[in-house]
């Protein structure tokens, strides 16, 4: 009897793994695709084109689940999950571009999507709230000179974006006008020109008029929890201006968003709305390479959804934008008498989930607990 020995690999880097056997150093790049394997969902499909897909993917050794009925065509239309290595879902695209239905187009998608799996190192946001009632840390930085500490803070503990908001969206938070905003946003911003600040700088809000004016004072990002949906005139101003955008997910506004989340299936409703604010962006003339997307963490989602959503973040990859979460000392830590200091310590727990899986963003209080996480990793 052999004794064997057997071992499940969990190594992202399967290249290294591949030259520590012995593998031909030449090929590995090449060959890796053969052991990286993704699961895509597609939806809706005709019953002839779901047949066409399961069989050219079995024709490569993959494989697609389709509704039972799709063999017997009772079925008028499909979703399916298609499933198989990055090397033999390019072989399923090249043998599509041949195909009828306009599965060539699908071809084209799924070679855009296996050509994003790429490892990026994780970008840290942080956050500077000019408010009295922000959940964590309202009232703190209210007054300028407050915030400019904490602007230099964030800088020297090596925050790669800066998140600046003057209006609180937490659950069953009021709208707070533009005027007021811009009061509290115009002079940190004047203050980031006069002293040549190079980091960059996301503002915080649902407003066009707050956009348009803080970006002529230097911001490069806006970070729009509505997703477009508060003020209709923000997607022009972000064409107009050619800033980039983060696009969020929220179930209703701040004041009514936490009433009563319910989803039938949570993770396709929020991609697919994600997807369709991308497309309406880029309609409106957006480029696509400055979108972010993000889930929204505690927007109209119940602390299980927002678990959920950790689970799977990667998901929203597929949409070709790089993703940001925000999760810092929210209400899904289940800790709402914790001082923020033992807060920080179960988000960077959270948070090291997302840096290990590569995620593009995470937007933090304290900057400084996860530049060291990822000084120890580095």
């Amino acid at each position: 009897m052999h004794d064997f020995l057997l071992k499940e690999l969990s190594n992202t880097d399967i290249e290294k793994e591949l030259v520590d056997i012995g593998f031909d150093k030449t090929y590995t790049h090449a060959a890796s695709d053969k052991f990286i394997y993704k699961n895509f969902k597609i939806f809706n499909l005709t019953v002839a084109q779901a047949n066409i897909l399961k069989q050219t993917a079995i024709s490569v050794g993959a494989d697609c689940g389709t509704h039972r009925d799709v063999i017997t065509g009772k079925q008028e239309l499909s979703s399916c999950i298609l499933g198989g290595s990055l090397s033999q879902l390019g072989k399923i695209a090249k043998k599509l571009k041949m195909q009828p239905f306009g599965l060539k187009d699908l071809a084209g998608l799924i070679e855009d999507k296996i050509a994003t799996y790429q490892n990026k190192k994780t970008k840290i946001m942080g956050v500077l709230n000019l408010t009295t009632n922000s959940f964590s840390d309202g009232g703190e930085y209210f007054e300028f000179e407050n915030a400019v500490k904490h602007l230099h803070q964030l800088i020297d503990d090596g925050a790669d974006v800066i998140d600046i908001g003057a209006e609180s969206t937490k659950p069953y938070s009021q709208p707070v006008s533009a005027h007021e905003q811009l009061i509290k946003l115009e002079p940190i911003l004047n203050y980031i020109k006069e002293n040549s600040i190079s980091t960059p700088i996301s503002i915080d809000t649902r407003s066009a008029e707050v956009a348009r004016r803080t970006v002529e004072l230097g911001a490069t990002i806006i970070n729009d929890v509505s997703g477009f949906y508060y003020d209709t005139g923000m997607v022009d101003v972000i064409a107009q201006t050619g800033v980039k955008v983060i696009i969020q997910h929220s179930l209703g506004t701040p004041d009514i968003m936490q009433d009563t989340p319910v989803y039938k299936n949570l993770m396709d409703e929020i991609y697919t709305s994600l997807y369709k604010k991308v497309n309406f962006a880029i309609s409106n003339g957006i480029k696509k390479e400055n979108i972010i997307v993000d889930p929204g963490i505690g927007f109209g989602k119940t602390r299980e959804n927002n678990l959920e959503i950790i689970r799977r973040w990667h998901e929203f990859k597929t949409i070709g934008c790089p993703v940001l979460i925000g999760l810092s000392r929210k209400s899904l830590l289940n800790m709402p008498d914790a001082a923020n200091d033992e807060k920080d310590i179960y988000t960077l727990a959270l948070n090291s989930i997302l840096i290990n899986e590569n995620i593009d963003f995470i937007r933090v209080h304290n900057v400084k607990i996860h530049k060291t996480f990822l000084g120890i990793l580095d």
